[in-house]
């Protein structure tokens, strides 16, 4: 599987990367599309909300800080 990812960056003039990187990719894909920690953590099959949380938290601070700007805008800050 990995020798085919591989190939397949190389063909679509990619970097290399990690197969198990399309794994975060995913999750932070999610989190960005509005979908909650819990949501993540069973779409990864995580044991426990707080390995979601520590590995995928950075993500709901940026899209916080996003609204929080969506807000001011609104409210004509």
């Amino acid at each position: 599987m990995t020798r085919a990812f591989q190939r397949a960056l190389a063909r679509a003039g990619l970097p290399k990367s990690r197969f198990h990187d399309l794994r975060h990719s995913a999750a932070t894909f999610a989190l960005a599309q509005g979908f909650t920690l819990e949501d993540v953590k069973h779409l990864l099959g995580h044991s426990s909300i707080v390995l979601t949380s520590n590995t995928y938290g950075h993500v709901l601070e940026q899209r916080q800080r996003e609204v929080a700007r969506g807000m001011d805008a609104v409210l004509g800050g």
